[in-house]
């Protein structure tokens, strides 16, 4: 083999170490520090701005209760139910701020396995129903069975799944 094919075999394999040390170090620093995310648009009736009438479900008493399948209102969802899963049984209540699922100690529902994303999915009030979104977690969100690609309406009883950790919201 001849001097040059030698040497340029050998700057080859070294920018080949450093694409591999720079992949790695990316790799670290997406998990350790997260990934940037996505926010909702805001509507006029969300923000304030909107001069519509007052709800009538907060004016009038339900009729029914909510049953399973029903759209989740903010009004009808009152807790989180973890149903399978290392935290099978807990139970969260719900209130009108958005629920940060993931490994991350800066999570509001911190679920510690290896199937699970330091900031997995967000659980969130919008337009007075609850939403699901994916943040852009590596194993991905299901919702019912299928995966969640973008925000996402969460009825009552619809199985969510979160890495090995299986929720529901309830009334």
């Amino acid at each position: 083999m001849s001097e040059l094919t030698l040497l340029l075999l050998r700057i080859g394999f070294l920018v080949l170490m450093w694409f591999f040390v720079f992949a790695v170090v990316y790799s670290l620093r997406a998990d350790l520090f997260g990934v940037k995310v996505r926010r909702m648009p805001q509507t006029a009736e969300a923000s304030g701005g909107g001069g519509g009438a007052a709800p009538v479900a907060a004016a009038s008493p339900p009729v029914s209760a909510p049953r399973r399948g029903e759209p989740a209102t903010l009004t009808s969802a009152k807790r989180l139910v973890i149903t399978s899963g290392p935290k099978a049984g807990l139970e969260l209540p719900l209130g009108a701020d958005p629920l940060t699922i993931g490994r991350s100690s800066e999570s509001g529902l911190v679920i510690r396995d290896d199937y699970t994303s330091s900031h997995h999915a967000r659980l969130m009030p919008w337009e007075q129903k609850w939403m699901l979104q994916d943040l852009d977690s590596t194993n991905g969100t299901f919702l019912d069975g299928n995966r969640v690609t973008s925000p996402v309406q969460v009825s009552l009883g619809s199985s969510i799944k979160v890495g090995a950790t299986t929720f529901e919201l309830r009334a």
